[in-house]
């Protein structure tokens, strides 16, 4: 019976692990903090359950580690470890970029301009969760038309370890009209369907990320450079859970259909 399907359980899973995780990402749960699934569960309004599947999933991205029966906190920004990530993304982007282009069509084309447009647009307000936002959907576009699951997987599994990077750099307006100009480079070459100039400038524009990753751990590990809201005692700032269906006029979540 396919009304009957259990889809509620993978929902709720999925909410808790994308709060979480941008929290961290933000830095409102800073590098070496402690994380508890009862905590986190409560201020959620979700069961422990979801929150451990999250934290569990968040462990295998890198962004929390923990030790049975003594501890389990998000992990400190380990330069090589995010130069070594960011390598991998870079390769799987390039991969993407290189199979995609002779593939893509008009309307992909125009989703990258559109996507870019966004991304100025956050980054000239400040708005970095709406800048990484953009970003990523202009780069989906190719990791999607590429058609590659093992590049999407590989991708998915180890940008999370930079996205506390590129919060950073995006908080920058230097740095976030350089990347634009970027952008605005790979989706002329992606128009022009010329495969290895996209292929180009993708790795530039990963390689900046592999440079930003070698600055000294201390200020990986400080505060942002852009605005955070905290609350009263240095709590961290995370969504509340919503267990009911969303509204029909709300944006889907990342990687979402």
């Amino acid at each position: 019976m396919e009304t009957l399907r259990p889809v509620r359980r993978t929902l709720l899973r999925d909410t808790a692990y994308e709060a979480i995780r941008d929290a961290i990402v933000r830095g409102d749960i800073p590098p070496g903090a402690p994380v508890r699934d009862a905590d986190l569960a409560e201020r959620l309004g979700l069961s422990r359950a979801p929150v451990r599947d999250a934290l569990s999933r968040l462990s295998g991205e890198g962004l929390v580690e923990s030790k049975p029966q003594s501890y389990t906190r998000v992990t400190r920004l380990v330069p090589r470890d995010v130069r070594d990530a960011a390598a991998v993304v870079r390769a799987m982007q390039e991969l993407a970029a290189r199979t995609a282009v002779p593939l893509l069509t008009d309307a992909d084309i125009t989703a990258m301009r559109e996507a870019n447009d966004r991304f100025r647009d956050a980054t000239r307000r400040g708005d970095v969760a709406d800048a990484l936002r953009a970003d990523d959907r202009l780069h989906d576009v190719l990791v999607t038309a590429c058609g590659n699951r093992a590049v999407a997987a590989t991708v998915g599994r180890y940008t999370p370890l930079i996205r506390r990077l590129e919060w950073r750099q995006f908080g920058t307006a230097g740095a976030a009209h350089g990347s634009a100009e970027l952008h605005d480079r790979l989706i002329e070459a992606c128009a022009g369907r010329d495969a290895e100039a996209a292929a180009r400038v993708t790795a530039e524009i990963w390689q900046a990320l592999e440079e930003l990753a070698d600055e000294p751990s201390d200020r990986a590990d400080g505060p942002s450079s852009v605005r955070t809201t905290r609350r009263a005692a240095d709590e961290p700032t995370i969504m509340t859970a919503n267990p009911r269906p969303p509204s029909p006029n709300q944006p889907p979540a990342k990687g979402a259909p």
